[in-house]
């Protein structure tokens, strides 16, 4: 058959534009290529995406260990510290610096309860149980008090809105404690919070409330009183949970050595056995 000007070759067979030696092998099958690796900027990407993880999974792990070593300096200065006679009332800290150098103290205060600011420290634990830490100031002069974490009290099963009654004498009471930093802070989640039940206590914020001047402190008391006023006072010791610290620093390690694992692997050891 004669070629039209401007139509290609066809072949015999059906086959255009090419030669015999240029049909895919039978049944049509070619011989798949090598996969190519990922680029460049890819394997620059994965790269600095296990090195984000890895460092983050270790610090997170050495902040672990850094509070239980805190919390283990904390219960030696405690233990140390104990044996020293009481601190003198008239001595007590006025200043962040000072009360920092009395943290730990045994102390003996004499004063007026202000039981109209009693707050009661929502979520808070002890031997396992949920409930109350019981906030009261100590007035030790007119307008001049300081913060005591009179004890803990189980919260009602049925209505956790329902305050306990804590007595809370009037006149002139006696308490004997341990010098603290201010109350524990939980999480949550800001603003400024008021009435009897509260997550938190801020002291600066609690002072300018009250209208009390308070000691940059608080005082964690030891003594019931007499009669008791049914609040428990086991303190758990500083050191007491280091164990779950150590446990999650191990946690947070495995995890950057996993992480380490798989890149090593699949980044490199891989490659190179499947190049061979």
């Amino acid at each position: 058959m004669a070629e039209r000007p401007g139509e290609p070759a066809v072949q015999a067979g059906g086959e255009q534009g090419g030669r015999w030696g240029d049909r895919p092998a039978s049944g049509g099958q070619g011989v798949s290529p090598a996969q190519p690796r990922p680029g460049r900027g890819r394997r620059l990407v994965i790269l600095l995406a296990a090195l984000a993880g890895v460092a983050v999974t270790v610090s997170m792990g050495r902040w672990q260990l850094s509070r239980a070593e805190h919390k283990q300096a904390l219960q030696r200065v405690m233990d140390e510290r104990a044996g020293l006679p009481p601190l003198p009332q008239a001595q007590l800290a006025r200043t962040g610096d000072a009360a920092q150098a009395q943290l730990q103290r045994r102390v003996v205060l004499t004063g007026r309860w202000v039981a109209r600011h009693t707050v009661f420290l929502d979520n808070r634990q002890m031997d396992g149980r949920p409930g109350f830490f019981v906030v009261t100031p100590l007035e030790l002069a007119p307008g001049e008090a300081v913060l005591v974490q009179r004890g803990w009290v189980p919260r009602d099963a049925r209505e956790r809105t329902r305050l306990p009654a804590v007595p809370t004498p009037a006149g002139v009471v006696s308490v004997a404690g341990r010098i603290s930093g201010p109350p524990s802070r939980l999480f949550d989640f800001g603003g400024v919070e008021a009435g009897a039940i509260r997550q938190n206590l801020d002291p600066a914020a609690f002072a300018r409330e009250t209208g009390l001047k308070l000691r940059p402190l608080s005082v964690q008391q030891l003594v019931a009183p007499a009669p008791d006023d049914g609040l428990q006072r086991r303190w758990p010791a500083p050191a007491l949970d280091v164990g779950k610290h150590h446990g999650y620093a191990l946690q947070w390690f495995a995890m950057a050595a996993v992480m380490a694992g798989l890149y090593v692997w699949f980044q490199l050891v891989r490659p190179a056995v499947r190049a061979r």
